[in-house]
């Protein structure tokens, strides 16, 4: 069981260490000061986490027993990227308009929740660790394994995003001394 959590732990932590919207979210709601706002978005990227990591495990049981379920997947996968290629070759033929944000309100916590959820990538990710944890017959769909997975991959979101809170001032030195 330990390592089902440790496995969760390291590959949630490792899978969002890089650069991306939740992580420079998180480190832009930091350097503003606002400890609150930033402590309510990272507990809505971590209540989605938690959904997405068990939905994966659920849509990763459920491909293994329905092999036909994969290969329909793959159609529809290649035939959606065919058509959101066209869009976005077209969109980027467009003209490129500045959006206004409004920043009176401010609900860390939701924007934490929207974020996350457009995360597209999140599910198939824990998807590939669950394939790769039934490979080596490290997890059983069973309760209190999926609870143990679930656990260690939201501590290792919310602590990747809290490390790049704690250290936003220091990150934004170097990126400075980066860009000259």
């Amino acid at each position: 069981m330990i390592t089902i959590f440790f496995i969760g732990f390291l590959f949630s932590f490792l899978g969002y260490t890089p650069p991306g919207v939740l992580n420079m979210t998180a480190l832009k709601i930091s350097l503003r000061g606002n400890k609150k706002d930033f402590k309510q978005f990272t507990l809505g990227v971590s209540l989605v986490v938690f959904i997405q990591a068990f939905l994966s495990i659920y849509l990763t049981e459920y491909i293994f027993k329905n092999p036909m379920f994969l290969e329909l997947l793959e159609k529809v996968g290649i035939i959606v990227l065919f058509f959101l290629s066209i869009f976005f070759y077209g969109q980027n033929k467009k003209e490129k308009k500045q959006v206004e944000i409004d920043n009176k309100k401010k609900h860390s916590f939701f924007s934490g929740i929207i974020l996350s959820a457009l995360n597209m990538f999140s599910i198939p990710f824990f998807c590939g660790i669950v394939a790769f944890l039934m490979a080596f017959n490290l997890i059983k769909f069973d309760t209190t394994s999926t609870f143990i997975f679930v656990l260690g991959s939201v501590i290792g979101a919310y602590l990747i995003l809290f490390l790049y809170g704690k250290y936003a001032a220091n990150i934004q030195k170097k990126n400075r001394k980066f860009n000259k």
